[in-house]
């Protein structure tokens, strides 16, 4: 049986709710790290749900391998080099990749 789909509402819901749950995230990270790494769980948690993407800006800001809230500076290092931007979580010591656009 074919799941149902859901509906564009909920799903532009969904996409406002995840990026609250980033803003707040990003707010209360100086105090409490935990706490914006559960921000960054619910929010995944709301994507997969209603198979949301999670936009671009906001898939740069929590770590692919340990899932934690990513702050440049504080637990994360990022390098140009080679047309990539490599970020590494300073958590779990994994690195991501992402590949950068040329002007021409």
């Amino acid at each position: 049986m074919a799941r149902k789909t859901s509906s564009p509402d909920s799903k532009r819901i969904s996409r406002e709710r995840i990026a609250i749950l980033f803003s707040r995230a990003r707010e209360c990270f100086p105090n409490d790290p935990a706490l914006s790494d559960r921000y960054v769980a619910l929010a995944r948690k709301i994507s997969m749900k209603q198979r949301v993407r999670i936009e671009p800006r906001f898939r740069r800001q929590f770590c692919h391998h340990c899932k934690r809230f990513l702050v440049p500076g504080v637990n994360m290092r990022v390098r140009i080099g080679h047309g990539k931007v490599v970020i590494t979580c300073l958590s779990c010591r994994q690195k991501m990749r992402f590949p950068v656009k040329r002007n021409t």
